[in-house]
């Protein structure tokens, strides 16, 4: 008797038997393949984990398997057991995890077939006499073609001004053909396209201490903006690569790939395999297979990116290690940057975190030798520190967030052709819109938070729900048409300061003035001509962009997370702080950076200021410590949401009352309301356990979830776990 053990993308934490296909061989079910099976009323794909001959089920209750979509497994075992491995730490569905970490275009159940890249070349005994005289545009593709007898690509024909339509005219008077490209890669000897930049001692020491070993190492590449991480990161994997060997980098955002990808491809003279969610699903799917075959050296992507199989695998990058954006906020809620430490372990190679502004738990892995500590203190070349100053704006006057002062020093820097960054860190025109008669406020009716006015164009937008509607004409208690907007965001600050500065270009760089193709390349183009401007945005400024002529930088409102009701507010508001600041003082100008606040006196903030983030980072850890706060404790929070009120909270509060008693050596917090109990329509509470042994919160984590699969308000409310979560909202 044969029994298929199947995983199915399901909310059940469990797998499903499955009885083969009647005319299956027996030789065709291998552990890693793709099935299609009956799952209810519907088809779906899931992933075989085991043949057995064992099943808790009755035979005449098992249904067999639709199809088996693979012939060989589409993953090394190594992924498959790192996506069950997070599943079972992050508390998620094995299926679900699994599946999550194939392609999309495989899990829609695509074939596993790579894609061809072709070239095109004149067949032999041709010549441009067989083409008519007067096909002009036929002749010139023709000799386009003969022109490169190794063949030339139909992106590099249009490239070259060829009319890529006439390409199958050609073909049909059997004049040219199509040959599949053969993917040879350059010996050791010949992998760069330029010169690596020469190193200073600090650089060259981290280096020596990365490549001294091919073995499973934890670097924690600690260097401030601007110290030549990245070259760094070159030439540790150029080491790598004469191996034969690959390497996978993860950057934060897709807004920082196309940047890092040209870095990338002007060194070295190898495919880049790039995987972001901008990209089609087949497109992420031909890169992941180049990855996968060992095409493609180099692999640069996203979050996801972190379960892309190597067939050599050498080295992991994890670039600006602190982001937030590395832990997923929803569904399968893993945390790339820990599991690429998994993973590196599990294969045995070298992992380098680089951050100017390290998560605080790195840092407390590198204080019990776990991580090896690197740091990068010196700006490459001649650069120096930018000097900070804490501008208190108490009592003066401010046009719109920007004070007197401030605007007086950037009309300095502009005076002298340099270029100034303000950075505010809230989208749209205001963060609110007041009633200036009763003082009623324009606010989400579904969320507990206010609406956002925005200009271009003009309406009212919650950015928690993404709810949207009209800019009301009146007032929607009193009726009054007095209706102001209050605070300022990105919109408000252009276009105050095209008021104050009206010969001088104002870029704005926010989610909304970057969201169409080329947007934000057409602007970082115009910052590089190097002539004078001001860029105004969001974080989206803060991280990775390098502005030579950026002599000023200027927070309106560095206030932002110093009262946080997260204990992480304070980690988060330096890190942006001095993520912002290293733009400013690049190259051969030096730099200013200036802090408007209402409390100068905060002492924190004058710590960050006049000390670093390095002495900031080792008293936040003293304070985590004495209130006994990751990463001196592991907690985890169950988060619960109902359409009722006070529903949530009581199906929290009837699960720890069961569980209480089983685990107490956990403690627990809650259930309370979260911090913004209303969002998009549903109320929220959450309840946090937390311990100093992770063993034991672990088991208390999986006892939880299989008391609350049997919970009869199971299937009425919406619950997840999210085990070491990066905010508490």
């Amino acid at each position: 008797m044969i029994v298929l053990r199947v995983a199915i993308p399901s909310p059940l934490r469990r797998h499903f038997d499955y009885l083969p296909p009647l005319d299956a061989a027996p030789d065709s079910f291998h552990p890693g393949c793709r099935v299609k099976v009956p799952f209810g009323k519907r088809e779906l794909i899931g992933l075989l984990l085991e043949v057995t001959s064992e099943t808790d089920v009755p035979l005449s209750k098992l249904k067999p398997v639709i199809e088996i979509l693979d012939t060989t497994p589409l993953q090394p075992q190594y992924i498959r057991d790192l996506a069950l491995w997070a599943a079972d730490y992050y508390q998620h569905p094995i299926g679900d995890a699994l599946l999550q970490s194939l392609p999309v275009y495989l899990r829609k159940g695509g074939e596993c077939v790579a894609s061809h890249t072709y070239l095109w070349k004149t067949l032999p005994d041709t010549t441009l006499l067989d083409i008519s005289g007067r096909a002009h545009q036929q002749q010139a593709l023709y000799q386009l073609i003969d022109d490169h007898p190794q063949g030339i690509s139909q992106e590099a024909i249009k490239a070259e001004g060829g009319q890529t339509s006439l390409l199958a005219t050609l073909e049909t008077k059997q004049l040219i053909q199509r040959i599949q490209q053969k993917h040879i890669l350059p010996d050791a000897s010949h992998l760069l396209k330029e010169a690596p930049l020469p190193l200073n001692p600090e650089q060259q020491v981290a280096l020596n201490q990365i490549i001294q070993g091919q073995d499973y190492r934890t670097f924690l590449l600690d260097g401030i903006t601007g110290s030549g991480k990245t070259e760094v990161y070159l030439q540790a994997i150029h080491h790598v690569l004469k191996m034969g060997l690959q390497a996978l980098i993860l950057v934060p955002e897709i807004g920082l790939t196309p940047q890092t990808v040209q870095r990338f491809r002007h060194r070295f003279r190898v495919p880049v395999a790039v995987l972001h969610s901008s990209l089609t699903d087949k497109q992420r799917f031909d890169a992941w297979m180049q990855a996968s075959q060992g095409e493609a050296p180099i692999v640069i992507g996203t979050r996801s990116a972190i379960f892309t199989p190597l067939k050599s695998p050498g080295i992991i990058i994890i670039d600006e290690e602190h982001d937030s954006s590395f832990k997923q906020q929803d569904g399968f809620r893993y945390s790339a940057r820990d599991l690429s430490i998994v993973r590196a372990h599990a294969e045995q190679i070298p992992i380098i975190l680089g951050s100017a502004t390290p998560s605080l738990e790195s840092l407390h892995n590198c204080a019990l030798n776990r991580y090896q500590h690197l740091t990068l203190r010196k700006r490459a070349g001649n650069a120096s520190a930018p000097d900070f100053q804490l501008l208190d704006i108490k009592k003066l006057p401010l046009n719109n967030g920007i004070s007197a002062p401030l605007i007086n020093q950037i009309k300095q820097h502009l005076k002298q052709g340099t270029q100034v960054l303000v950075f505010i860190n809230r989208r749209g025109f205001a963060p609110s819109l007041i009633c200036h008669d009763c003082g009623w406020l324009a606010e989400c009716r579904r969320c507990d938070a206010r609406m956002t006015l925005h200009q271009k164009p003009a309406h009212l937008h919650c950015h928690h729900c993404d709810s949207q509607r009209p800019i009301p004409r009146h007032c929607d208690q009193c009726g009054s048409q007095s209706l102001k907007p209050v605070g300022a965001g990105t919109e408000r600050t252009e276009q105050t300061l095209n008021e104050l500065f009206p010969k001088t270009p104002i870029l704005r760089v926010d989610r909304d003035s970057t969201s169409r193709k080329g947007a934000m390349a057409k602007i970082m183009d115009q910052v590089h001509q190097g002539d004078p401007c001001i860029l105004v945005g969001t974080q989206m400024l803060a991280k990775g962009h390098h502005f030579p002529k950026v002599t000023l930088v200027a927070i309106l409102d560095a206030d932002a997370g110093l009262f946080s009701t997260d204990f992480r507010g304070m980690e988060r508001t330096a890190q942006m702080i001095i993520q912002v600041a290293g733009r400013a003082g690049r190259a051969d100008h030096p730099g200013t950076v200036v802090l408007q606040t209402h409390h100068a006196e905060h002492p924190l903030l004058s710590l960050l200021a006049t000390k670093g983030y390095e002495v900031f980072a080792k008293e936040e850890l003293k304070r985590r410590h004495s209130f006994q706060l990751p990463p001196y404790q592991h907690i985890a929070i169950l988060r619960a949401e109902a359409a009722y009120t006070g529903r949530a909270e009581g199906f929290l509060q009837s699960i720890r009352d069961h569980q209480y008693t089983v685990f107490p050596q956990i403690q627990w917090s809650g259930p309370f309301p979260s911090p913004m109990e209303k969002r998009a329509g549903f109320f929220r509470s959450q309840l946090l356990l937390s311990s100093h042994s992770r063993p034991l919160l672990q088991n208390a984590l999986s006892s939880l979830c299989l008391s609350i699969e049997q919970h009869p308000m199971a299937n009425k409310i919406r619950w997840t776990i999210d085990v070491d979560p990066y905010d508490l909202y």
